[in-house]
């Protein structure tokens, strides 16, 4: 990935305000309308000044006054906050009680970060086309889950710049979720849990007199799902447990302490076996050790073990507040220079976090392509590599302008 030297330049930035960045494509997503309605008046919008100067509670009310102020800021970044019950901007004149948070998408953030014990071709803010295979199959997991287990529709995936993904879900039930709901939504879909110093952090089994007992249906389902993945990219592409902290990491979550000691020594005496190997190894301990009949606690351990190692990694207190900021879609990355680009969930596994246009990128395309700035953003995007991202974006608020359209004529035909 591109190097903290790449930190795009405030000329840079202004530039890419006032010529590309998709003002009036952002407006829609929020407004839901083409007019402006108090999902965007009254949306909280928050700069970061280049020099770290943080400004809260803006509000604006048309895509053009929103894009005038982000020119006359020249942000490094800004983050998009909840629908209060009076405009940002004013809050200073209104009572406390009388200013809070009552709408917002269900957002969820996924980084690659926590996933630094496991992964083995980076670590920390790096990133790579190998690990970002555990994003993919993140996104597909979490994707298929919020639709089926709570029917949500408008689910916007965005590339957060460097090293993970957002998720924004616009649907109207989940707009007006309090933080309550919120909080217990995401701790149905919570599975990995725990910080470094607890090496079992799957723990989602009722227990039954006493014992765990199978998995809930929803984890099932998933757990049906990453086992394909499990092979493929953490024993083989990733090859999680051919080094000695890998496989000891392994045994740690191994509740026979006689397999954990006959493996432990036969690792330990061949130094450069693969992941797939000892893997077989410890299906073969099981099978030698317990008759099909008595094998029921190992086989959980199995797939509690595959749960821990492909399961989304999700950053709950993101989720659970109505209040929280989220960096806004096509901000650019203030270390990377890479855009906050949409992805399609569909398409996520061709992704390469390499291959996200940069500002520097963008603008030298759109100078390629014309010497003179056309009026408007919307003709300039379509002449660089933003394109595809904008029109899903496009097409994304489309899809909540149609919902808000069939509801007036519904509202209308009763009336």
């Amino acid at each position: 990935m591109p190097s903290d030297t790449e930190k795009p330049s405030p000329e840079l930035m202004l530039a890419f305000y006032r010529r590309l960045y998709p003002f009036k494509s952002v407006f829609k997503w929020l407004n839901h309308e083409h007019t402006p309605s108090r999902l965007f008046t009254h949306r909280e919008i928050s700069f970061t000044l280049q020099n770290d100067v943080y400004m809260r509670y803006n509000s604006f009310t048309t895509a053009d006054e929103f894009k005038k102020q982000t020119c006359a800021l020249n942000p490094t970044r800004f983050e998009i906050g909840p629908v209060y019950t009076a405009r940002p901007r004013d809050k200073k004149t209104v009572r406390p009680g009388a200013f809070t948070p009552v709408q917002r998408e269900l957002v969820f953030d996924i980084d690659m970060t926590d996933y630094d014990g496991i992964r083995t071709c980076c670590s920390g803010a790096d990133i790579c086309k190998r690990c970002w295979g555990f994003i993919g199959v993140a996104v597909r997991v979490l994707d298929g889950a919020i639709r089926q287990q709570f029917g949500y529709k408008h689910l916007l995936w965005v590339y957060s710049g460097r090293r993970g993904i957002h998720l924004w879900i616009s649907d109207r039930e989940a707009m007006v979720l309090t933080d309550d709901q919120r909080r217990s939504l995401v701790n149905f879909l919570m599975v990995i849990q725990g910080g470094k110093e607890m090496h079992k952090k799957v723990n989602v089994r009722p227990m039954v007199k006493g014992r765990p007992s199978v998995l809930p249906p929803s984890i099932q389902q998933a757990l049906d799902q990453l086992v394909g993945p499990f092979g493929d990219l953490v024993l083989q592409d990733q090859d999680c447990f051919r080094r000695e902290e890998g496989w000891k990491e392994l045994l740690k979550l191994i509740p026979d302490s006689k397999i954990v000691a006959n493996l432990e020594k036969k690792w330990a005496s061949s130094e450069d076996r693969p992941s797939d190997d000892k893997w077989s190894d410890l299906r073969d301990a099981i099978s030698a050790a317990y008759s099909p009949d008595d094998r029921a606690p190992m086989k959980r351990a199995i797939e509690d073990i595959v749960l821990q190692y492909t399961y989304p990694r999700i950053d709950a207190e993101v989720s659970k507040h109505r209040n929280h900021l989220l960096k806004a879609p096509f901000c650019v990355h203030p270390k990377t220079g890479r855009i906050c680009v949409p992805l399609d969930p569909e398409r996520i596994d061709e992704f390469d976090p390499d291959l996200v246009p940069t500002v520097g990128q963008l603008l030298g395309e759109l100078d390629a392509a014309t010497s003179e700035p056309t009026e408007g953003e919307h003709s300039d995007w379509e002449k660089t590599s933003l394109k595809p991202y904008v029109d899903m974006l496009e097409k994304h608020a489309l899809g909540l302008m149609s919902v808000v359209r069939k509801d007036r004529i519904t509202s209308d035909m009763t009336w």
